[in-house]
């Protein structure tokens, strides 16, 4: 029952349990479908899995999100707009998942599918920027725009985010479990911050969202026995943008804009570097590669459980930063700070940038280099500096192999590296090719 045309908030429990529920019970229907269709995802140089695996459950989260949408939100233009949209996003990932489509024709429809909740209410027409106030994006940017009439700043760069947090979930989808699990904890982040902003609509969409998220994580989690695909990834990254919009975008705070940066910060950083290292090589931004933060992890050996419990754990670090600015009274919201409670928020900030660098650096390279350094040292190998141990340091996390020496010639020889719990598996061999668009699933 609504409450002045408003949701009460247990319907954002109700929700994440039925969309959980419904998602669980229908990935094995998926997987059947797939397979009848041969929507199969058949391992690559890229894959992190050996076999080839059903990829279409993400229309098992479709029916949760559109069954729980229509249970426990207002049937208002918005409501139909937002379902309507994800059934279109999912939609093009089913076709994406089958045909294997262009990049261009997968990013036109995101625009399409972006374009129908922003141009029916979910957008930003002002919020507030530190030291400069209030910020209005009402003012029109075009006029007499075929089928949309008069379009505003606020809507074309509403659009924009969509598309980019669609396509940085898609970036993370590729490793059994890791796109589900980092959305789960995103989406109850978000719906937590949501009901404390008294936006209940949006705390309901976030929470039918992580628990479709966490329906199909029941089968994705490793070892797989299905992938979202296109499918659920898009459909993961729309609902987060929506999300982001009406339930911490669309207010005056401060602090508003920093929530959803914070909670997605695990995919945004990994979609960052590995744009930036695209651009760094000239390739195109959309081509597949093995850059990725999971990749790094497996090419030092990490397991598909183990690259899970880092990043899991680290997107879980920064949510707590997101919920701690929320309800840590640090501040009256007049300049007047606490200085108990700044203090608080100052050590769970530090926590934050630790982690962080931790998982960037230290973990990633560092310890890589100071292990490879120690083995040269230990074989008796002569190495001239830092700099040559950091040359092949580089090598081995750009190919994904390591060197060996042999005692008795001294000669180094590449060999692959296998992810620890997977040693003895039999590997997928590595096809000819150069890779596929990274506008899709990224395995």
């Amino acid at each position: 029952m609504l409450v002045n045309g408003r949701p009460p908030e247990i319907f954002a429990l109700y929700a994440f349990l039925a969309a959980a529920v419904i998602a669980w019970a229908l990935v094995p229907l998926t997987e059947r479908l797939a397979r009848r269709i041969n929507a199969m995802d058949i391992p690559n140089e890229r894959s992190l899995h050996s076999m080839p695996t059903p990829k279409l459950g993400g229309l098992a989260m479709l029916a949760g999100v559109l069954v729980a949408g229509a249970l426990f939100l207002p049937w208002a233009p918005v409501t139909r707009a937002i379902l309507a949209g994800a059934a279109l996003i999912a939609a093009v990932g089913v076709a994406d998942d089958v045909f294997d489509l262009p990049p261009a024709i997968k990013l036109v429809g995101q625009i399409a599918a972006a374009m129908i909740p922003v141009f029916n209410g979910v957008n930003v027409a002002n919020f507030t920027l530190p030291f400069v106030g209030s910020v209005n994006l009402a003012h029109v940017l075009l006029h007499n725009v075929p089928v949309l009439g008069k379009v505003s700043v606020g809507q074309v760069l509403c659009v924009v985010g969509f598309v980019a947090v669609m396509n940085v979930i898609n970036f993370i989808d590729g490793v059994d479990g890791l796109a589900a699990g980092v959305c789960v904890i995103s989406a109850v982040t978000l719906s937590i911050i949501a009901v404390s902003l008294e936006r209940p609509g949006a705390a309901v969409l976030a929470a039918f969202t992580g628990g479709a998220a966490l329906g199909f994580l029941r089968h994705g989690f490793p070892p797989a026995s299905s992938f979202m695909g296109d499918t659920g990834s898009n459909l993961l990254g729309y609902l987060l943008a929506a999300v982001a919009v009406l339930g911490s975008l669309k207010t005056n705070a401060v602090v508003a804009l920093f929530f959803p940066l914070c909670v997605l910060a695990v995919p945004i950083l990994d979609s960052g570097f590995v744009i930036a290292k695209r651009i760094k090589h000239r390739r195109p931004i959309y081509m597949a590669d093995r850059s990725h933060f999971h990749h790094r992890m497996a090419n030092i050996g990490f397991s598909q459980r183990r690259t899970l419990a880092y990043l899991y754990g680290w997107a879980m670090v920064l949510a707590g930063l997101a919920l701690a600015l929320r309800f840590v009274p640090y501040s009256d919201n007049h300049g007047h700070f606490d200085a108990v409670w700044t203090a608080v928020i100052a050590v769970v900030g530090a926590a934050a940038v630790a982690a962080s660098v931790y998982l960037l650096l230290a973990l990633e390279i560092l310890k890589l280099r100071l292990s490879r350094f120690r083995e040269l040292v230990g074989l008796g190998v002569p190495v001239s500096g830092p700099e040559e141990v950091d040359a092949g340091v580089a090598r081995e996390l750009e190919t994904g192999t390591f060197p060996t020496v042999d005692p008795e010639t001294g000669e180094f020889a590449a060999v692959e590296r296998v992810p620890e719990g997977e040693r003895g598996r039999n590997q997928p061999q590595s096809p000819s090719g150069t890779g596929s668009a990274d506008f899709g699933q990224d395995r």
